[in-house]
């Protein structure tokens, strides 16, 4: 098979959660297992960190990867879901899986997959470790998909796990209040291995702090020890921004340049640093100067898009994945910060979120354009738009994506804000996130 002929094989035989929801979501590590024995335990042959959470397990992803690579080490990274091409999921120091790869793996183990019927995420898992383990990784940064206990990453024996923010999101599959979500994540946490937690959440910690007391595991609440605080923008700071660091109180990084915009990196920062701290602990060579390149060249060292990108200036045009309440609680917050005339929102969302919710954070003033992403799991636009107008926002219905992305920024004038997003699949069509 071709490239193209792999991936539609894959997608008409193995549910995919992206696509299409709950009916992708197989529960239970039974698959994963059967398929990594299969393939000679291949998540036993390179060393990782583990990283699950609500929100802002991607970027904390890329960011230890990043810091690594700039240390010297060859880094793989698994992450999802992809926005544009499948071969995102699976990184070595920033270059995509070779689609050739894709195409060998699924052709040597197509008759595996049609015994076993894995999930699509159950496969790609099994893809990702088999080729970290042939290119010998010195270490993987693999992140959660859903959940922590029951995701098919968890079959890894990691040498930190990180548990980044704690909200609410797939209720339907991980529970309705925040300690039950906290414990579908705390599932990631392992007999012996320190754990690190991004945020102080009161109403989840005691989740934690049982059952790494329960596994012997190391437990940080990493906020507790190191302090963000945002520097003053430099007139050069227009794709970075830059914060202080502090160490129970004592400054370590001054000037620090994260080369992620969006000030919710500041809940994000102290994990990404605790968890150093620990790999140096463990004999990983980290000095401050890799510490320091790779958190202000994250991007280029990774190839990560989608959060708080700007991919235009007059006007500003900013795109950013963040699809569940919390995490647009935090870009509202963000939106709130810039300087406008008038703030156009162009905006989809997928069909099992709590819409109401999140339509009730965003800002009533601007224009919004309704939109859907070109997967079954979208929530049609006009039905966006009847949800949205009952909750006081106002615009037009452009169905696909690129409609409405035009149509904004041809509406919008030079001193105006173009926002795109509510879902990492609107996110995913814009043309100019690929320029």
């Amino acid at each position: 098979m071709t490239y193209a002929e792999t991936l539609a094989y894959l997608y008409e035989q193995l549910p995919m959660f992206q696509r299409v929801g709950a009916a992708g979501y197989k529960e239970g590590l039974g698959n994963t297992e059967v398929l990594a024995e299969a393939l000679g335990h291949p998540e036993r042959r390179f060393r990782s960190v583990h990283v699950a959470g609500t929100n802002g397990k991607g970027s904390s992803s890329h960011m230890l990867a990043a810091v690594l690579q700039a240390a010297g080490y060859k880094v793989g990274l698994y992450t999802s879901p992809h926005l544009r091409e499948f071969t995102e999921r699976i990184k070595i120091n920033g270059q995509e899986l070779p689609p050739s790869y894709l195409v060998a793996f699924v052709e040597q183990w197509r008759p595996l997959f049609e015994e076993v019927k894995p999930s699509f995420f159950e496969m790609c898992v099994a893809l990702a470790f088999q080729y970290f383990a042939e290119e010998k990784v010195d270490i993987a940064i693999v992140e959660v998909g859903l959940g922590g206990r029951l995701d098919s990453t968890n079959i890894i024996t990691p040498l930190v796990s990180l548990i980044t923010n704690i909200s609410f999101d797939h209720q339907a599959l991980l529970g309705d209040t925040l300690p039950l979500i906290a414990a579908e994540k705390a599932g990631i946490i392992k007999p012996g291995v320190p754990v690190v937690i991004s945020q102080t959440q009161p109403e989840v910690a005691a989740v934690f702090e049982e059952k790494a007391h329960r596994l012997a595991a190391p437990l940080t609440f990493a906020d507790q020890q190191y302090q963000v605080e945002k520097n003053a923008p430099q007139s050069s700071d227009t794709e970075t921004q830059r914060f202080t660091i502090k160490l129970h109180e004592l400054p370590v990084l001054n000037e620090l340049e994260i080369g992620l915009l969006g000030e919710y990196q500041r809940f994000n920062l102290p994990g990404v640093l605790a968890v150093l701290a620990d790999l140096q602990r463990q004999g990983f060579q980290i000095p401050e100067s890799a510490v320091r390149q790779g958190l202000s060249q994250v991007s280029q060292l990774t190839g990560l898009r989608g959060r708080w990108s700007i991919i235009g200036r007059r006007p500003l045009v900013v795109c950013d994945t963040a699809h569940n309440e919390a995490g647009l609680r935090l870009v509202t917050a963000q939106l709130a910060q810039l300087k406008y005339h008038q703030l156009h929102v162009v905006l989809g969302v997928v069909n099992d979120k709590d819409v109401t919710k999140m339509l009730t954070l965003l800002p009533p003033t601007a224009t919004y354009y309704f939109c859907q992403a070109s997967i079954p799991r979208a929530l049609p636009a006009a039905e966006l738009a009847e949800r949205a107008a009952v909750v006081g926002l106002r615009g037009a219905i452009y169905g696909p994506v690129a409609a409405a992305v035009k149509a904004a920024r041809a509406a919008a004038g030079p001193d105006d804000v173009v926002f795109i997003g509510g879902s990492t699949f609107v996110v995913a069509e814009v043309e100019e996130l690929y320029g």
